[in-house]
């Protein structure tokens, strides 16, 4: 069993960054391929980004791509979405998921779920 706390999210003006974290507990974190999705109000649960369990791979939406940067301390058993130029459309409850899978834009194989953080970006 795996539990996930993410911290970090708040309010930002467009333009501006923001680092989320997602804690995890369990001694087998660094086995695990962790998932970043978010959901605004009204719409579905979209893929964000995720890293492989080494960190060598990362893979990102293309509304991210280029603007929203993935990084992972396996030591410390955290993942880091560290967000630049943020738009108001990034505006969502932010998710973070596990799964011993490889890494996928698909909620289904993800195993762990945190309890989501909110980002609210300003115009």
């Amino acid at each position: 069993q795996v539990q996930l706390v993410e911290t970090g999210g708040g309010l930002v003006q467009a333009g501006g960054s923001l680092r989320l974290s997602c804690a995890a507990s369990g001694r087998t974190f660094s086995s695990y391929t962790m998932g970043w999705f978010r959901q605004a109000p009204g719409k579905d649960r979209e893929f964000v980004a995720a890293i492989s369990w080494s960190g060598v791979s990362t893979y990102y939406a293309d509304s991210v791509k280029g603007r929203f940067t993935m990084s992972r301390d396996n030591a410390k058993n955290t993942v880091y979405p560290q967000m630049n130029s943020l738009k108001p459309e990034d505006t969502a409850v932010y998710y973070c998921a596990a799964t011993y899978n490889p890494p996928s834009r698909y909620l289904l194989p993800y195993d762990y779920w945190g309890q989501g953080t909110q980002v609210t970006v300003s115009s």
